[in-house]
């Protein structure tokens, strides 16, 4: 998928999820600005914006896909496509995933999800993964229907 591509909106209920473009990132950053707060992250200003620049930018992997619900910027999901080394497809790596209070509870994040396996299977990605903080009841229950988490653990190690 070309984030410049005019791809076909998936719908649900009232629900719309497009490519984010520039006319977007008020929207976004007033979302991405909830999505930090629930994770208790400081991203800085910089980085913000700098995220908002690759998602924006057709030679980045970086691409964000929103989600419109009753007309208004109800949700996202930022995802970045890599190579891996046991496949010869793209992988995709589902991000970042965040619904506006607001809007929960009515389909935006499935639609979201189901949005990213429609492009994957439309552009032969190998997989399509994500994780979440095993105490989000919310988010794992909407994952679940999806598919079973794997047994894998997470290190991080922060280098800057």
């Amino acid at each position: 998928m070309t984030k410049t591509e005019d791809t076909a909106l998936s719908q649900g209920q009232d629900i719309a999820v497009r490519p984010a473009e520039a006319a977007d990132e008020s929207s976004w950053r007033r979302l991405w600005a909830g999505y930090t707060e629930f994770y208790g992250a400081d991203v800085p200003e910089a980085v913000t914006a700098h995220t908002w620049r690759r998602i924006l930018d057709p030679s980045s992997p970086v691409f964000a896909r929103v989600a419109v619900l009753d007309g208004v910027l109800s949700g996202f999901s930022v995802s970045v496509l890599h190579e891996g080394t046991w496949t010869v497809a793209p992988a995709c790596y589902l991000e970042d995933l965040f619904v506006a209070p607001e809007s929960r509870g009515r389909g935006v994040g499935a639609a979201l999800i189901r949005d990213l396996i429609d492009s994957a299977r439309r552009e032969g990605w190998a997989r399509l993964y994500w994780h979440t903080q095993t105490h989000n009841a919310t988010a794992r229950a909407l994952y679940d229907k999806f598919c079973a988490a794997d047994d894998y653990v997470r290190y991080r190690l922060f280098l800057g």
